[in-house]
């Protein structure tokens, strides 16, 4: 499981995140939503350990933490095996883990459970934006974490590839039973791969329920959230 309490990051002067705290429980899927500068991306990276928060303790599950990246942050000069078995080939406290027989195994059995098998030789270049998300996602659950963090998933995206991977982060939860948080704007995968739902605002936390609930304007800012109007307690302040 994962249990944020009372975390405080600030940039210079600018509180990003401002005593906020939630659980997320285990094999639950947990959606953080807000504007763009809300600070979830900086939560993500606190959970982590990307970033060190100024005050506030971060809980997660014994075992690893994977991130996948917004834009998968695959390695260009890898091809697709070395990318996945990076993490088995380089971390010292894993790196004489396994055989070579052994790592194409894992290997291959990630690929599939993403829906790409035989692509191990392929460069991150001869694949389509979705294709690479995929790819990160095998990386990401190569070491069987307990925690899975997707910072916007399916950025980028055309609809049918968001849905694809939408489904994969839902399949990801039934198989590896981890803790999960996505963060996200779209609503599609808000509603499709998400338990609960957080919407943080200027660091605080301003709603938490289902979707279902954010969907049926659970206070005003899920209605300003859910109907993208510039009106409503939210505002978007000029830099």
């Amino acid at each position: 499981m994962i249990k944020v309490n009372n975390l405080v990051k600030k940039f210079d002067k600018k509180t990003v995140l401002d005593d906020l705290s939630f659980e997320v429980a285990d094999g639950e899927t947990l959606a953080v939503v807000g504007f763009s500068g809300s600070g979830k991306s900086t939560v993500l990276k606190i959970i982590c350990n990307l970033l060190t928060q100024d005050s506030g303790t971060v809980y997660t599950s014994e075992g690893d933490v994977a991130m996948v990246f917004q834009y998968s942050a695959l390695f260009d000069s890898l091809n697709v095996f070395d990318n996945i078995a990076f993490a088995l080939t380089e971390r010292p406290d894993i790196k004489k883990k396994y055989s070579k027989s052994e790592l194409c195994e894992i290997v291959s059995q990630k690929l599939k459970l993403v829906g790409l098998s035989g692509i191990e030789d392929k460069y991150p270049s001869e694949l389509s934006g979705g294709m690479q998300k995929r790819v990160s996602f095998a990386r990401a659950i190569v070491t069987e974490p307990k925690t899975i963090l997707y910072d916007e998933p399916t950025a980028g995206l055309d609809p049918i590839s968001s849905t694809l991977i939408e489904d994969y982060i839902v399949r990801l939860k039934e198989e590896t039973h981890a803790s999960s948080i996505v963060v996200t704007h779209q609503m599609s995968t808000i509603t499709r791969t998400a338990d609960r739902v957080l919407m943080i605002y200027k660091g605080k936390k301003v709603f938490e329920g289902t979707p279902e609930e954010m969907l049926n304007y659970g206070n005003e800012y899920t209605k300003q959230f859910v109907t993208a109007s510039l009106h409503g307690p939210m505002q978007m302040l000029a830099e």
